[in-house]
This record gives C-alpha cells, sequence and structure tokens, in this order.
C-alpha cells in the first residue's frame, strides 16, 4: 500500500489561495513521506480583489492555530460584523446583511416569522434592530464578547485584510512546516501517455517538476485544469454582467467601520473595505454598459480619502470551471472560477475546496467515487452563491439606466426563483445541504431587496398580539444593551492587535 501513497504535491501559483493551501497541507499531512513545493514567478502579479471575509475564516485561523490578535495585527486587518448595502433597492435606501442571527426562534418558528406578524400589524421596527452585529456595526462597536445567552449567542464576525500580507503570513507559516517554494515561470505542462494523468511541470529556466498530486493557483489562466487538462468553464455573465474591476486603495479619513460598505452605481457597484492604515475600494461594472474612463472617474469620486496609488483595471468572466478536480489536478481560486466579491466569498471558497480536498485526499489511486463527490460539493456551493449574488441584482426597484432595468427583468436560475417564490407568499425558507448562506443572510438580502410576504407562517398566531408586542420590546431592549457594552472597534484594535505604523 506504501506506493500508493501521495508523495510529493505541487501547487502552481502563490497569492492567497496558494499559500492558503500549503499552509493548511503543511499542517496537516505531517506524515513523513509526503512533500509540499509550490510554484510562483515574481514577474506574474496576485489578483488581490477579496479583502474582507464571511465568519467561516475564523474556521481556518482556528484549524491553523494561529492567534488572532497576531493575525489581524501582521495583516492591517480589521473586524467585519455584516455588509452594508446602499442604494440597491433604490437610490437612498440602505440596509445591513449582518452576521449572526435575528432576534430568538420561539418554540422551533424562524423569528422572522414573528418579525413579520409585528410588521403587518404596524410595527415600525426595521429587522436590523433584532441583530446584535448589526445595531454594533451602526455604532462602530466590536468585541469578542463572551457569553452563550440571548443576545450574545449570536455574535459572529469576520475580517478585513490586506491580502497580499495575507499570503505573506500564510507563506511564513508553511515555509515553517517544511514547504519548499521555487521561484519560476511553467511554460510547459507534461501528461502522462497512458491516463493524461499531469506528470510534471517544465519551467522557463529548464528546471522540471514531478509531482502525484497537482493544486493549480495559477489564477483566471487556469494554467493546469483549463490550458492543459482542457476542463471547461461555465459562463454566467447572462445572470451577473459585470466584468470589469477597477481598484484603489485610499488614506483612511476616519476610525474604520466594522462592516464592508457596497454601494450600487449606474451599471455595477462599488465597495469600500476598511482596514487600520487604509481603505481598500474597487468599482466592478459592466464594460458593455460603461468606459472603463468613466468606471475609474466614477470610483475616484466617490473614495472617502486621497488615492494611494494609481487604478488598476481587472477583467473577469463570471462563472465557474465544470469540474474543480480533474485526474490528478485540483483548482483552487481563480483557477476555479470567479463570483465577483458582493458578498466576500472569494476566500471562503478557496478554504472549503482546501477543507473538501483534506476530507478527500486521495491516494495514487485517485478513486473516481471521491472526485465526483468533491466535485458536487463544490459545484453545489458555486451554484448557491452565483443564485444570492443574482438576488442582488434581480430583486431591484431602480429603474435609471438600461443595466438595472435589464438585471430587473433578467430570467434567473430556477433554483432562486423558487426560494423566491417560497419566500415570498408566507416567509418560508429552508436551507439545503451544505448552504453556506444561513437563513438569516438569505432574509436580510430578500427583505432588504423589497421581497416582503403577503403573509407570515400560521405558527405565530398561537401567541397574542399584545404578547408578541412584548416578546419583541424585550429583545429590542436587551440587543441594544448589550451593543453599548461592546467597546468600540477602534479602542479593541488598539488595546489588543494594532499594527506597526506604516511610512
Amino acid at each position: 500500500m506504501d506506493e500508493q501513497r501521495i508523495g510529493r504535491i505541487v501547487i502552481v501559483g502563490g497569492g492567497t489561495a496558494g499559500w492558503m493551501a500549503a499552509a493548511a497541507l503543511s499542517r496537516f499531512l505531517r506524515n513523513g513521506y509526503t512533500t509540499i513545493e509550490l510554484v510562483e514567478s515574481e514577474e506574474i502579479g496576485t489578483v488581490g480583489v477579496g479583502e474582507a471575509t464571511i465568519p467561516p475564516i475564523r474556521n481556518l485561523v482556528d484549524m491553523l492555530r494561529i492567534d488572532e490578535n497576531d493575525f489581524i495585527r501582521r495583516t492591517q486587518g480589521t473586524f467585519k460584523l455584516g455588509i452594508e448595502f446602499v442604494d440597491w433597492t433604490r437610490t437612498g435606501h440602505r440596509y445591513i446583511h449582518p452576521f449572526g442571527k435575528y432576534g430568538a426562534d420561539i418554540e422551533g418558528v424562524p423569528f422572522h416569522q414573528f418579525f413579520l406578524k409585528s410588521h403587518s400589524l404596524g410595527q415600525s421596527d426595521t429587522i436590523e434592530a433584532y441583530a446584535l452585529t448589526a445595531v454594533a456595526a451602526r455604532q462602530g462597536r466590536f468585541g469578542v464578547p463572551k457569553g452563550s445567552q440571548f443576545p450574545l449567542d449570536h455574535w459572529a464576525y469576520a475580517y478585513h485584510f490586506d491580502a497580499t500580507l495575507v499570503a505573506s503570513y500564510l507563506r511564513e507559516y508553511a515555509e515553517r512546516r517544511g514547504t519548499t517554494r521555487t521561484e519560476g515561470r511553467v511554460v510547459e505542462v507534461e501528461r502522462r501517455g497512458e491516463d493524461g494523468f499531469i506528470r510534471a511541470i517544465a519551467l522557463e529556466d529548464g528546471r522540471r517538476i514531478q509531482g502525484d498530486l497537482f493544486i493549480d493557483c495559477s489564477g483566471f489562466r487556469g494554467l493546469l485544469i483549463g490550458d492543459a487538462l482542457g476542463v471547461g468553464y461555465e459562463d454566467w455573465s447572462h445572470w451577473l454582467p459585470c466584468n470589469r474591476a477597477i481598484t484603489v486603495p485610499s488614506a483612511r479619513d476616519r476610525a474604520p467601520e466594522p462592516y464592508t460598505r457596497s454601494t450600487a452605481r449606474r451599471a455595477g457597484w462599488q465597495w469600500r473595505i476598511p482596514l487600520q492604515h487604509r481603505t481598500g475600494n474597487g468599482h466592478v461594472y459592466a464594460a458593455g454598459a460603461m468606459s472603463d474612463d468613466e468606471a475609474t472617474a466614477i470610483l475616484l469620486d466617490n473614495l472617502d480619502g486621497e488615492p494611494l496609488a494609481e487604478p488598476r483595471l481587472l477583467s473577469f468572466t463570471t462563472g465557474r470551471r465544470r469540474e474543480f478536480w480533474s485526474k490528478n489536478c485540483v483548482s483552487l481560486g481563480l483557477a476555479a472560477g470567479f463570483l465577483e466579491p458582493l458578498e466576500s466569498t472569494a476566500i471562503h471558497l478557496v478554504q472549503m475546496g482546501i477543507s473538501k480536498l483534506l476530507a478527500l485526499f486521495p491516494d495514487k489511486r485517485f478513486d473516481p467515487i471521491e472526485i465526483d463527490e468533491y466535485n458536487r460539493i463544490i459545484g453545489a456551493t458555486y451554484d448557491q452563491v452565483r443564485d444570492f449574488l443574482i438576488l442582488h441584482y434581480h430583486a431591484t426597484e431602480r429603474d435609471d439606466s438600461d443595466f438595472w432595468n435589464a438585471c430587473r427583468n433578467m430570467a434567473i436560475p430556477d433554483s432562486l426563483e423558487h426560494k423566491t417564490a417560497l419566500f415570498a407568499g408566507r416567509g418560508r425558507f429552508f436551507r439545503y445541504e451544505d448552504d453556506l448562506f444561513s437563513i438569516t443572510s438569505w432574509v436580510a438580502v430578500l427583505l432588504g431587496q423589497g421581497i416582503w410576504p403577503t403573509g407570515f407562517d400560521e405558527l405565530v398566531n398561537s401567541m397574542s398580539d399584545t404578547e408578541l408586542a412584548d416578546v419583541l420590546t424585550r429583545m429590542r431592549e436587551a440587543i441594544a444593551k448589550t451593543a453599548k457594552g461592546v467597546p468600540l472597534q477602534q479602542d479593541y484594535i488598539d488595546h489588543c492587535c494594532a499594527a506597526e505604523a506604516t511610512r
């Protein structure tokens, strides 16, 4: 059996995806016979469009046994309690998609059902008042409160960070655990004649690197999964038409807010990600509806501080590989697919790809059943994220441009059509297997984007209107009181994880 063990893993491409893979594999494959080599070229830049994350990133930090405060300090990071969406539903409207949960479920009935009944009775509070993270975010507060009772049991958070610094941090982590870094540009991929598996890669200087398992982190090109193995790409531009992004860092002009901001523009949207020493900004747009010069001008005109670099243009096609694992090659990051950073899922998709690879780690026989299972799970996750992103574009009242009119009137996937129709009736929502987004996430965006059910669950009528008003009042008061006890994020950072000043 020993001859079937994976002895050499070769990761092609660095950046966040490559070094995340190297860090995780070096942490768990401490078996004495598996080596990990990462090949990257300093001549090839990395795409760092994602500096915001979602709460599962904390699982990676825990899994790698990384000290959170050290990680935040070294990556100039801040904390994130949710995402604020501005002008998406209509101009002048805003809402927060919070982490954690809304309220508390009552006798097995989801909290939002009670909120819907209260709203039908004329209650004017928004659902944000029932999310501790949303209330704390609006006040600029963050901490790591300890407690297992409502509402502290609903506290959840993620990170904002400098993606380049994260890659450096994880590189250091992986190299300390035996990962070898090789500088070089891949110019050829050698495949075995008998089964088409990848045998080796050749570098520009003539070196040849053999491997048993190859991980493609080569970016949009997909050097191994696409160019060499010919795995196709599903283009989702008809649902998610944005295909350009202009990015630029800007000077910080205020204490960083503990949330990401997404502001809808005429033909796309703009992100704002606050870090300790700068702010990350980008404008995602459809090239067919707006020129690059106009998109750049819109971005620069809407910065909160002075730009710190020249704007950078990125082009992409939204979609995913038809297979993420083919033969002895697994693709991660941009090589696997691209979903715009509207809900900060890019790094999570890498993380999930790595965790499922570890769960289905192969030997040299590369069991097709295990490969199929990996592709099924990762494919379903991409599809679910796709639907969630489409919801933001499709459920809108905006009619101020051809772009938004097209988004509002486009045909959507049957899976999303079913979810929205079910919710629009009596607020029903059910999570499916491995669904990344919680009921809270879906309810936040469905209500935030203006999809209000015409009714609510009959089971909430077991509580009288007076009892309902009393329960909701006590929930709101408990959340408001708890939020006031959370420190300001800047104070927390100054005390626990302040980065060194940059020049």
